[in-house]
This record gives structure tokens, sequence and C-alpha cells, in this order.
């Protein structure tokens, strides 16, 4: 059958190795095409921007903003909006006209930075520039992984941005690698030291992200998150962005409508700065994946704020609002403008819902992140020395549908009680509601916040590795059983392989865009290892 589309870049994709008919996200092979215009067209911008730099040449800060959205947007779940991705890419090819004619020298620049089709031609080049256009499987795999982290990287520096907080060195960075996947000449060696180095720019993008973050609402603290449901109307929000969320409590204060969290947003009850709003009423279900029974359960309007979108059913369309990266047809989305939002139409939505109907009761208990933990490191620590504790064993990374992910919670059910769980991102909602207890008043389950908390995880890390004076991050009693989806998870295993970082079991399946030879790299080098079975995988890791 030929293919109408080609996309392996998330671990659902179909038979473990493409989507070609359409997305198992849900993705069309129009979305899919006009997705990789986009990134052929950004690599272009980005090799023109880089040739500036090198000329002593400005770039605008808009331009670095229009390249991080433009990753941003291609992220696994994040627009499946075919017309505002052409939209983006007529933008990026204006943009980069307009950059050009600064140029002192053009010469040698790749095809991609001089092209500039009409819209007419869109869908054509569209299906010769995508991920097979590149037919050396191993080059096409370091490519796709580095274009993966890139794309990852990009989620965290657009969090920072809207915060107001940039780096134009990471910006820098992600341009020259975006513009160094255009060079044929660039081999297998060359392209594994730019995956690293990715790595590398990963960490730093992770830490101007939790600078933003807590500069701007402070340090996470241990929070008990309410689960059950209020009397007043409601807003869900999921997603990622902190500034839309600030936003949306802003303008939600005194009309009478309570706002709950869904998925990964459930971290914003840890930092204090949120605590002010009395209706800031608790998080509502658990991973983005069940969305569509919860979302239609909770009856009040939803806003996207990032990636994690499934496509909606009719029954609540109508309530799904999409805002930034986000876009689906048929659903609101809501503009910024000169960095505001207006939540207008969902706080009068809401006030024509009813309540949300009731999920579950009880409470999550988080806010692990580094300065939390480090607080109290005293107790960590003697804990270690004296035996109760063990092993920690990360279990950072994405939730999702796939019945093999039921192994992440059978895990956690069946680790020693002298383990205790360091975890970041979606994957928590396997085992954190889970009874598992605690050692001396340390819980078993320690939740840093959203995947890009990971960061909070390596300082956790290194911290000890600096208490018990080891040479080797490897040499603590910490092992790290990954569960990953999309692209911010390739960003964090890479910024883990930066830290050196090994032994990491990554699943419930290992990447599709990782070929036989690059993946055999990985396990050689990194000691990468898969999943096997819960049994097997304890006396391994844990012994």
């Amino acid at each position: 059958m030929e293919n109408k589309m080609f996309c392996f870049q998330c671990q659902e994709t179909a038979g473990c190795k493409g989507c070609t008919q359409s997305g198992v996200c849900g993705k069309k092979p129009e979305v899919a095409a006009m997705q990789d215009l986009l990134i052929y067209a950004t690599k272009g911008l980005s090799a023109v921007t880089a040739r500036l730099r090198e000329e002593g040449k400005p770039v605008a800060r808009e331009t670095n903003h229009l390249v991080t959205l433009n990753l941003f947007a291609t992220i696994t779940n994040a627009n499946f909006d075919e017309a505002a991705l052409r939209s983006r890419v007529e933008e990026t090819l204006a943009v980069k006209d307009g950059l050009l004619a600064k140029l002192a020298s053009k010469d040698d620049l790749p095809e991609a930075a001089v092209w500039n089709g009409a819209p007419a031609e869109f869908a054509e080049k569209a299906s010769q520039v995508g991920i097979l256009s590149e037919p050396n499987e191993d080059i096409r795999s370091l490519r796709e992984l580095i274009t993966y982290g890139l794309k990852g990287l990009s989620a965290y520096l657009w969090h920072a941005n809207v915060l107001g907080k940039e780096d134009d060195t990471i910006d820098a960075f992600q341009q020259s690698a975006l513009a160094s996947l255009l060079d044929d000449s660039m081999n297998g060696e060359a392209l594994t030291a730019l995956a690293l180095k990715t790595g590398e720019w990963g960490v730093k993008g992770m830490s101007l992200l939790d600078e933003a973050n807590t500069t701007s609402y402070g340090n996470p603290e241990i929070t008990k998150v309410d689960l059950g449901v209020r009397k007043n109307p409601g807003i869900l929000i999921s997603g990622h962005d902190l500034r839309d969320l600030e936003m949306l409590l802003e303008q939600t204060a005194g009309s009478g409508v309570d706002v709950y969290t869904h998925g990964e947003m459930l971290a914003a009850h840890y930092y204090p700065e949120f605590k002010k709003y009395p209706h800031f009423a608790g998080n509502y279900g658990n991973a983005w994946w069940k969305q569509k029974e919860e979302f239609e359960a909770f009856g009040g309007p939803v806003l996207m704020t990032t990636n994690c979108i499934v496509p909606p059913k009719d029954s609540y369309r109508e309530r799904l609002f999409t805002t930034g990266a986000t876009g689906f047809p048929g659903c609101h989305h809501i503009p910024e403008a000169s960095g505001q939002k207006d939540f207008t139409p969902l706080i009068e939505l809401a006030k024509k819902c009813p309540p949300p109907q009731e999920l579950e009761t009880g409470e999550i208990v988080g806010g692990f992140a580094h300065a939390q933990v480090l607080a109290l490191a005293d107790k960590v620590v003697e804990a270690v020395k004296s035996g109760a504790i063990k092993k920690f064993v990360v279990m950072a990374g994405c939730d999702g549908r796939m019945k093999s992910r039921a192994y992440y919670e059978e895990f956690a059910k069946a680790l020693p009680e002298d383990t205790v769980i360091l975890t970041a991102g979606c994957a928590k909602y396997k085992y954190i509601k889970l009874e598992l207890g605690d050692i001396g008043g340390i819980p078993r389950v320690l939740d840093a916040g959203q995947c890009n908390d990971s960061y909070s995880l390596a300082l956790i890390a290194l911290k000890l590795k600096e208490v018990f004076g080891l040479k080797d991050i490897n040499e603590l009693p910490i092992v790290y059983n990954i569960a990953w989806y999309e692209q911010k998870a390739v960003i964090v295993l890479l910024a883990l392989l930066h830290l050196g970082v090994k032994n990491i079991h990554l699943g419930p399946t290992l990447p599709a865009f990782l070929s036989p030879n690059v993946a055999k790299v990985l396990v050689e080098n990194f000691g990468i290892g898969s999943i096997t079975n819960v049994a097997d995988d304890i006396k391994s890791m844990i012994g």
C-alpha cells in the first residue's frame, strides 16, 4: 500500500515502525505533510540565521521565537490544524526572505534556505522533504533523533520565553543544529556528537525554564492536591503552560467559576504563587490519554495550553479551546496579543455549564522538586546511610494508551518497600494514586512535577553524588526506568546521557526512529536497555 504519510516520532507509532496512512495520534496525512514542510522551512530559516550570526549580524528575538514555536507546533498531539500550520509555513518563508536580503554572502546556502514556493506548491514540496527523503537509514535515524531533541528543547524554551526568560545562546545553538541537519557532509560520527551536544543544551534549556518558573511562582513545596469537585461551574486547564494558567486564574477571580487542572498541569498546585487563588480547586482526572471520557464528564470548557490533545468527541468539541502552539479544526483558538490572552469566551461558557461530575475523591501529594528535596537532604541521606532506603528508582516520563504501559503500575507495586520512586511527567499517573506508604516520613513516591522538571531529578542526583563524595553519578543507589511517548522525553534522555547517566531502561518500546546501528551505539556506549517483564527488571535493577 502506498504511503500517504510517514511519521515515527512517538512511541505509539503504528507497529513500532511508522504511521503511513494516518497517525495513531489522529493526525491526517495533510497535517503530517504541513508539519514536514514546516520543519523543512524552519531548517532553511535557521540556515539563514546561522549565516547572519557568522557575519556578526543580530537575529531578532521575534525570529528566535518563531523558530521555537514552529518546532513546538509539530510535537506529537499539539496541532492538528492544517490551515494553522500552512499559515506558519507562509510566515516562516516571508521572514526568511527578509533576512536573506541582509546577508553579505549567499554562497553555499542549502536549498531549504533559498526555497520560497507559493502555497500551491506546498503539498508537492512536502512530499519531497519528509523523513524518508534521506535514504541512508542510519543518517536518517540520527537526524531525526536530533530533530526530536530540538523539538523537546523548543517546548521548554517557549515556556521560559513567555515568562520573560531569554537566552540567545540557546536560540543560536538550536538554529545552528537545525541548519546542520541540512549538511550532507555530516557523517554518523559528527551527527552522534551533535546529538550529545543537543543533550548538553537541553540541560541549559531546562535550567532556564526552572529559573523562569521558580522566579515567577516560587519554589514548589510539599502540597496535598484535592481530587474531588466543588459545587461551582468550572474550567479545566490541561497541558504545561503556567503563564496561561496564571492569566486564567486572574480573569476568573470573583466570577464564581472554579479552575481545575488536568494531566501535567497538576504540578501547578505545588507552586506557592498559585495558592493565593481560592477558586483554584484541584486536579481532575488523569493523564492525557483519558481525556475523551474525562473531558466529557467535566461538563465545562477545557483549555489546552500545549500538546496532549486527543481528537475530541463531538459531545465536547464546542467546549474545547486551544491556545499557543496548539490547534484543532473546529475548536476555538484563543490568540495572544502583546503577551496577554482574553479568556472571556471560556468564562462566559463556564457560567452556563453545570458543575463538574465527580470522578473520584482523595488527594495527591507532590511538590518534591529540587529545592524541596534538598531541604530534606539530611533526612534523605540519613535514611540511605541507615539502610532504610536502599534504592531510588527514577520513573519519570510519559503515560500512554498502550496496554503494555500497565507494566509501570505493576513495577511500582512490586518494588521492595525500601525503595523510593522519583518521578516527573504524566507517567506518574500509573502509580501516584497507589497506597505505597512512606519510609520514615519520606513518601515512597516523590513527584517533582511536569516532564521538564526531570531537571530537578538530575539536580537531586548530582547533589547526592556530592554529599556521598562519589566520582561517578552511576555509583549512586539510583536506577532509571523511564517511560517515553513524545519528543520532550527525547530531550530528557539526551540530557541524561550528557550528564553521564548510564543503564537507562527505556520503554515500553525503544523508539522506532532508532535504526539498528544507532540503537547498538546507545546500548554499547550508554547501556540503554528496553523493558522486559516486571520480575526480571526488578531483579536486574534492584537486585
